[in-house]
């Protein structure tokens, strides 16, 4: 990602789409020769970028800075570099080509986070943990089926991510306002070459058409799609930090720690959960770097003004090179997940009692026990229990209260049988296994040839 928004990279990308105007306007009837094409060719990676500062420092021109240095190294095809063109040739259409290629770097990621996250799911599909709503004892679920709730929000972002890069569209020739009066008056009225022309500028960058009007630039509301994107996989990325953040505080799940990582350089027995921190500082960044493109886009001035310049040049970027350090992050905390299932279920036994009250109420009831009776005593056996723990921190004893009362009939081992956890997590495996069965197969079947680069976390 470094690599695409690096100075060197876009100075490359502008070049080449001199090239390709070269060699479309030749194709159309100009007056331009294979020579000057073959040393634009020629001299296309010999970037001086201390030559092109030195230019733009003397001209406060950044493209035209550009075409003095490749001029410079093409003599004979220095008279046709950049012909008809406004800045924003290269400008808008290098920006849309790298973003391209940034994005599927990002789809490559997301499919190889939702990959690690699958095995997760299938993993812990069947293991009862206690559920939380509002972050309160709740019904039980699975580690498995909490885990697709992130897996869920992984796919959701692939097919966006999938949708903008079907989307995308280059500026291709448009002129200084749009109108292509530039290129009109090149090939001499013939709008049939102008149209040509542009059509052709976007096949040879890999687009089956231009954007189909413009002011001088495209439509800035084209980025604000992407870094709403971004905003997008950040918001998945969040909600599973802070989810594990929450499970790490109660000792159930936690991200990796190193066996020689310090938590705090106070109290020597805290892991504190760093990696997990950092996604969600990174993600807030992206959530706000959204606003920008907003901004941009709704801001433009008629056919276009230079505000948004600046702007892109720091939003773009940087939301890109955010984007893909968090799901760096996000990969590598899913793979080293470690999972503590005794204490998943010691916090599961704790509320589990609370939970049986009504199948021990239809149990009692089956025996003899009057309904309406036993579900007065059972409100305030709960009460009594709750207190206990909450107020002398003791065990929760409401099932030992409920075995003592013979107007429930219910003994130690009839209760024992109840308590059953797999008994209290509804549909939650066969979810998490229909999920992976379905959804999630597709999905994977569909990107099972993306790869991301590897990358280590270098702390």
């Amino acid at each position: 990602m470094q690599r695409l928004f690096s100075v060197r990279y876009r100075t490359r990308l502008f070049r080449e789409l001199w090239i390709i105007l070269a060699e479309g306007e030749k194709l159309l009837g100009l007056s331009i020769t294979d020579e000057q094409i073959c040393e634009l060719k020629a001299h296309v990676d010999d970037i001086d970028l201390n030559a092109i500062a030195a230019y733009e420092k003397k001209l406060r021109h950044d493209v035209m800075a550009n075409v003095h240095a490749y001029g410079d190294l093409c003599p004979k095809a220095r008279p046709i570099i950049h012909l008809g063109a406004t800045s924003c040739y290269v400008g808008d259409n290098a920006d849309v080509m790298i973003m391209r290629e940034g994005l599927q770097l990002l789809l490559c990621r997301l499919v190889e986070v939702a990959r690690k996250l699958s095995q997760f799911c299938k993993q812990y599909a069947g293991l009862p943990t206690l559920g939380y709503t509002h972050f309160q004892a709740a019904q039980p679920t699975t580690v498995g089926k909490r885990a697709t709730l992130w897996l869920h929000d992984v796919l959701f972002d692939i097919e966006e991510t999938r949708h903008v890069l079907d989307s995308l569209l280059p500026l291709g020739s448009k002129g200084t306002t749009g109108t292509q009066a530039s290129f009109l008056d090149l090939f001499d009225g013939d709008r049939e070459k102008v149209k040509a022309l542009d059509a052709y500028v976007a096949n040879r960058m890999g687009f089956e058409k231009a954007v189909p009007v413009s002011g001088q630039t495209y439509s800035r509301k084209q980025d604000s799609m992407i870094l709403n994107l971004l905003s997008q996989i950040a918001q998945t990325a969040y909600k599973f930090s802070n989810d594990l953040r929450l499970l790490q505080h109660l000792k159930e799940v936690e991200e990796p720690f190193e066996k020689h990582q310090i938590g705090s350089s106070a109290m020597p027995y805290k892991r504190n959960p760093m990696r997990s921190e950092r996604m969600a500082g990174i993600a807030r960044f992206l959530i706000a770097n959204a606003q920008n493109a907003a901004m941009t886009a709704s801001q433009q001035w008629l056919e276009r003004t230079l505000d948004d310049s600046s702007n892109r040049r720091i939003s773009l970027s940087e939301g890109f090179l955010a984007a893909d350090g968090l799901l760096v992050l996000f990969d590598n905390v899913v793979d080293g997940l470690v999972v503590y299932p005794k204490m998943i279920e010691k916090h599961l036994d704790s509320e589990l009692p609370f939970m049986a009250t009504e199948n021990l109420l239809m149990e009692a009831v089956k025996k003899g026990g009057d309904r309406q009776t036993l579900h007065e005593k059972l409100r305030v056996y709960a009460m009594e229990a709750g207190e206990q723990v909450k107020e002398e921190g003791l065990e929760n004893n409401l099932l030992h209260l409920v075995a003592k009362d013979k107007d429930f009939g219910l003994d130690e081992n009839d209760i024992a049988q109840l308590l059953d956890q797999s008994q209290y997590i509804g549909c939650a495996k066969i979810q998490t296994e229909e999920f992976l069965r379905g959804e999630v197969a597709d999905t994977l079947a569909r990107y099972e040839h993306l790869q991301a680069p590897e990358s280590k976390l270098e702390v």
